[in-house]
């Protein structure tokens, strides 16, 4: 299976939008977006600088008390390396002042009485390729003596959780639109195809952006993309992760339940029809493997769909 493509001509084609939509549809004098030193928003930033000139182009670092000191390390690296403004906002009193941190430690003491701010946590998925076939949700924690506890989590409890930290997402939406409107600025969405069709990101939160340069992108001609524009090595090695919990956790643990990049083949050959055995015999995967994993994508584009949607109005306008 073959989905790499012309990664020059399709950097030139995307970087002439950028300027394009700015300048010409939004009327805008340049761009603003949370920068994670991910892949995704690193190669974002450096389509923008192209586009736009460095000058236009600012980068937002918006830590928090369960940051990863890696996310500061990789976002620092990219903003040097492109050589774009910074701003650096704490988000951390923000989300005290919200039902963030409060509501998860009270929802997570619904299964783990003993836990406190003390403890570290993460949210964690069943493997799709073991026998529970993903989506089965647990807690870990990790006590201040070292003893980590795993717990399977209720719906309404995971419901809780997930609910509270989304506002570290929408937080930070918050900023980048405030310094959207304070620049003239618009704000760039960084989500890839694969977060994008199967829905993980945060609606009015990551979720939300004037453009999304790379939403049309799988993973892995986003990594082609980011060797292109000569993205640091470290960025584009380190595992993208959601730094959202405090203790470390990839996508591919919280979300999508499998090795990011066979997904990724999965998604793409199941798009464009290509044989089940084909896909197998790409992936390393069993075609029953595949066709589990089909299943899960199906299911998760028809969950997620209501974070795709625009506004409904009732009523001709």
């Amino acid at each position: 299976m073959h989905y790499t493509f012309d990664v020059g001509k399709e950097a030139d084609r995307i970087i002439a939008e950028i300027e394009h939509r700015v300048f010409y549809t939004f009327y805008r004098a340049g761009a603003v977006l949370g920068i994670s030193g991910g892949i995704d928003s690193s190669v974002v930033a450096a389509l923008a600088v192209r586009a736009l000139g460095r000058d236009n182009v600012l980068g937002l670092q918006m830590p928090e008390r369960d940051s990863s000191p890696l996310t500061a390390d990789l976002s620092t690296l990219i903003a040097k390396h492109l050589d774009i403004i910074t701003i650096e906002e704490d988000i951390t009193a923000m989300l005290a002042a919200s039902p963030c941190y409060t509501m998860r430690d009270k929802a997570i003491q619904q299964i783990i009485p003993e836990y406190s701010e003390l403890y570290k946590c993460k949210v964690v998925n069943s493997s799709l390729l073991g026998e529970e076939q993903g989506n089965v949700f647990s807690i870990v924690v990790l006590s201040p003596d070292g003893k980590e506890t795993r717990a399977v989590l209720p719906a309404e409890v995971l419901r809780t959780i997930v609910a509270a930290t989304n506002n570290k997402q929408r937080v930070r939406k918050l900023l980048e639109y405030f310094y959207a409107d304070k620049h003239h600025y618009v704000v760039m969405g960084t989500p890839n195809r694969l977060e994008y069709e199967l829905g993980f990101f945060v609606k009015n939160g990551d979720g939300a952006a004037d453009m999304k340069p790379i939403a049309h992108l799988y993973k892995r001609q986003v990594y082609e993309m980011a060797k292109y524009l000569g993205i640091p090595d470290i960025i584009q090695t380190t595992p993208s992760t959601t730094d959202t919990y405090s203790l470390e956790q990839t996508q591919e643990e919280f979300y999508f339940a499998m090795p990011l990049l066979k997904l990724d083949q999965c998604l793409y050959g199941k798009n464009n029809g290509l044989p089940v055995a084909e896909i197998a015999g790409s992936t390393g995967l069993t075609e029953g493997q595949v066709q589990v994993v089909f299943n899960d994508i199906d299911q998760k584009k028809i969950l997620t769909e209501y974070q795709r949607l625009n506004p409904v109005m009732i009523g001709d306008m």
